[in-house]
Order: C-alpha cells, then sequence, then structure tokens
C-alpha cells in the first residue's frame, strides 16, 4: 500500500541525527526519476529541499562536493542556517543564495545526492527505483529537443558517475511510483519503518 508523506515524515524524524541536529536524507535516483516530484511530496511545504540542480554546473556536473560541504554540510554541522547558491543554467553563473534552515529533518535531492562522500552526514539513502533508460526517456519528453545535445553529455556523465560511486547499494529503502503515492521498499542496507516496507 502507499505511504502517506506525513507518515514517512514521521519516521524518518525519528532516526538519529546526522548532521549536528540534522536528519539529513538524500534522494537518489537517475536524472529523470522523479526525484524533485518525490522530494516535494515528501516534504509538503514543511521540510527544507536542496536540489543538486541548484548546485552543480555545465563544468561541475559532478565536481560540487566541496561546495555542498562547505555551504550546506558545513553550517548545518554547527546547527547554523545554510545558504547555498544557485546555479543559473541560462545565465551559466550563480545567482542569489537560498536559506536552508537548520531544521530537525531536510532533505537534499539529485543524482549523486547519496554520494561516498556525503554519506557520513547522511541519516538516510532514498533511491528512486527506475531504470535509467525509463528515467532518461522521461527526462528528455520533459526538457524537449533542444536540450537532446545536453542529455546526450548527461548521460555519459551519469554512467561514468555511477560505475565509479553507486548509491542504490548503500540504499536505505528504495521508493516507487504507485497509484495513489509511493511505496516503500527495504533497500540494501536497511528499512526506514516495517509499516512502510511494501515487497509486493
Amino acid at each position: 500500500m502507499p505511504v502517506s508523506a506525513a507518515a514517512l515524515a514521521e519516521s524518518l524524524g525519528r532516526v538519529p541525527p546526522s548532521c549536528g541536529p540534522v536528519r539529513l536524507v538524500a534522494v537518489d535516483g537517475h536524472a529523470g526519476s522523479g526525484k524533485s516530484t518525490f522530494a516535494d511530496w515528501l516534504a509538503r511545504g514543511e521540510v527544507p529541499v536542496v536540489h543538486l540542480d541548484d548546485v552543480a554546473t555545465h563544468d561541475e556536473l559532478f565536481g560540487w562536493t566541496r561546495r555542498l560541504r562547505a555551504t550546506l554540510l558545513e553550517p548545518l554541522a554547527r546547527g547554523a542556517d545554510a545558504e547555498v547558491p544557485v546555479y543559473d543554467w541560462v545565465a551559466r553563473r550563480f545567482g542569489p543564495a537560498v536559506r536552508v534552515p537548520c531544521a530537525p529533518l531536510v532533505l537534499i535531492e539529485g543524482v549523486g545526492a547519496g554520494r561516498a562522500a556525503l554519506r557520513p552526514y547522511l541519516a538516510r539513502v532514498l533511491w528512486m527505483d527506475v531504470d535509467q533508460e525509463t528515467a532518461g526517456a522521461a527526462g528528455r519528453l520533459r526538457d524537449g529537443p533542444e536540450l537532446d545535445a545536453f542529455w546526450a553529455r548527461w548521460t555519459r556523465a551519469e554512467r561514468e558517475h555511477f560505475a565509479a560511486d553507486p548509491t542504490r547499494p548503500f540504499a536505505h529503502a528504495t521508493v516507487s511510483r504507485r497509484t495513489g503515492g509511493y511505496a516503500i521498499t527495504p533497500g540494501p542496507r536497511a528499512v526506514l519503518d516495517p509499516d512502510f516496507s511494501d515487497t509486493a
């Protein structure tokens, strides 16, 4: 059965803090797999969400770890609010920063959110259970043919990233879209809560 956003957020709120006083939860998966949609659904406008699309750049599709550590992880670990600069993909430069409050639960979503360098700061890693081909097709349809060249470059970079630094083997749970919401299935590393296990 699909789990409610409120119940899942409550379950995540019971795990031990992982980044100072914050329970930082990663939502990872292939581009186009629905990470942003799921994270916003889970947040319900109440939980801060950091989008890695705002952190990556044309020149650093995956080379953003140091910047994320300095602008997000280290402030939260100190118990302070964070200020994360937002990259403008049209202007090709960073714009004003977005404030991320030091809340009990913070979501970080995007390809590579569960990478090895971030896992020491993460309370849980959730993986969107959509294969790369299906996710990529959905992403290309969403973005239109004008971004086909970017998608070709991105797909190669994503494949190389996950080959060198896979997330799925370290996921605490996988997320599947179901009629009426989402189902949570235990991942390779752990489960969130027995109430949310869906192995059907």
